[in-house]
């Protein structure tokens, strides 16, 4: 059996794509992962299954889309792909809840960050395949726009080491 995270792309953020994280578990169960938990209700998911990340990934997203009616993408990482995340972070003296890492399926075009519009005090950098943000004020006024982003989720540092630590307790 292998560990896996999962991450869904838009659920339970500003009103849209509501999905209880119960039943998010329940899906997992009916996919044949094993003892699925979840964290907060912003579509985080630790897991266990035989299956390889893409078919995981695969027997998630044909639930989701079953359940909300539209395609739902789910990236799915492995502890240690996780915890790279952490050791790799390009801002490790940021405020873990303002330093974000976007998930990308496959890694980030050379040139992506050629495309960043609306960039203020913001930094970005890119990772194996995700995208680091470092928003120094706070997202909140934030308009920064990363077009090699859109396909991918975010989650803020404290989330990732949260969601290792709950992946290295499985082990």
């Amino acid at each position: 059996m292998t560990i896996f995270i999962g991450l869904l792309r838009a659920v339970n953020v500003g009103g849209t794509g509501k999905l209880p994280m119960e039943e998010l578990k329940a899906m997992c169960r009916d996919a044949g992962f094993i003892d699925p938990q979840t964290y907060i209700a912003s579509g985080n998911v630790v897991f266990g299954t035989e299956l390889d990340p893409a078919a995981a990934k695969a027997a998630l997203e044909v639930r989701l889309e079953a359940y909300a009616g539209k395609k739902v993408g789910v990236i799915v990482r492995t502890p240690r792909e996780m915890a790279a995340v952490l050791d790799n972070n390009p801002f490790p003296d940021g405020a873990p809840n303002r330093v974000l890492t976007i998930f990308l399926d496959t890694p980030p075009p050379s040139g992506a960050l050629d495309d960043v519009s609306h960039q203020t005090d913001e930094r970005v950098a890119l990772g194996t395949r995700e995208i680091y943000v470092h928003y120094g004020e706070g997202m909140a006024r934030s308009k920064l726009r990363i077009p090699a982003a859109k396909d991918g989720t975010s989650r803020n540092m404290n989330t990732v080491a949260r969601l290792v630590e709950m992946a290295r307790q499985r082990d």
